[in-house]
């Protein structure tokens, strides 16, 4: 089982951010730049954690270097059924330089963004931005 999921299992989220690289780089589902640095990746996590419900990992898939992986995951949002996945890359030190998540369908795309977008003031607040 990779770290990332294991942390996200259990909610543990020191350990998520102690995966991230400084550098990291997050690509929302549903924004159109994506979000560097690793306090605003790891409050983005923490915000995804506090609107996900029912979340579940089902399917790992990793490259044969182990740098690359993907996660696959349901979940619900706001009564909307979510299927995704995190893509996650790792450099050279093992820690997670990218982070990209992708779900589906639409109208899960568009109750996630209704509920992280209602998080996003205290998502800035926590990454101090």
């Amino acid at each position: 089982m990779h770290p990332f999921r294991k942390a996200i299992e259990a909610r543990d989220l020191a350990a998520i951010e102690a995966l991230l690289a400084d550098d990291v780089v997050f690509t929302s589902p549903v924004a159109y730049r994506p979000y560097p640095g690793k306090a605003l990746t790891a409050a983005i996590v923490r915000g995804a954690a506090r609107v996900f419900e029912d979340f579940s990992y089902v399917r790992e898939i990793a490259s044969a270097d182990g740098r690359d992986h993907a996660l696959v995951f349901t979940a619900t949002v706001n009564g909307r059924q979510v299927q995704g996945c995190d893509f996650l890359h790792h450099d050279e030190h093992g820690l997670i330089d990218d982070l990209t998540v992708m779900v589906r369908p639409l109208s899960g795309a568009t109750a996630l963004a209704e509920a992280m977008n209602a998080q996003f003031e205290r998502i800035r607040q926590e990454a101090g931005v």
